[in-house]
């Protein structure tokens, strides 16, 4: 039986022309959130959400280590890619990477994840920071919406399981 997932869904605002911030509750300590974000065997049980399956998850979690998650999506059949490169870690507290789609190598962004708990739930916190507005928008406006909250929903039910 899934563990049962927080009412809470991610929000998600555009706080400049070149960023989007999302934030997301999740019923599990901060130190069982960034196991689950950072570890490939649970990263593989949650990242493609309900749309597809993961082929491929490497984590080289230091800085300057690189990191490369695929999936086979099930609406297309074609594989999804992104990767990047660590550029800060902070245990259980913040992580900070490049992410690049792979169709579109120049208008990667930088990430920063920040996980802040209170009384045993996480919030977690991810700015990306775009290039241009034309790359934010192009993010925006790919559907990843609907797909983070399928993966944060999923990400929250592993993260409970390691209770």
């Amino acid at each position: 039986m899934a563990a049962a997932t927080s009412s809470g869904k991610a929000t998600v605002t555009l706080p400049t022309e070149t960023q989007i911030l999302i934030a997301r509750e999740f019923d599990a300590p901060a130190h069982l959130v960034y196991r689950t974000v950072t570890e490939p065997e649970l990263v593989r049980r949650w990242w493609s959400g309900q749309r597809g399956e993961v082929t491929e998850c490497e984590i080289d979690l230091r800085v300057g280590g690189k990191w490369r998650y695929a999936m086979r999506a099930d609406s297309s059949g074609d594989e999804v890619v992104f990767y990047g490169e660590y550029r800060e870690i902070v245990p259980n507290e913040r992580i900070v990477n490049t992410e690049v789609f792979a169709p579109f190598p120049d208008d990667g962004a930088l990430n920063t994840m920040t996980l802040t708990e209170h009384g045993g739930r996480t919030t977690l916190t991810a700015l990306v920071q775009h290039s241009s507005p034309q790359a934010r928008d192009m993010h925006i406006n790919s559907g990843m919406e609907g797909g983070m909250q399928e993966a944060f929903d999923k990400l929250e039910q592993v993260a409970i399981s390691l209770r």
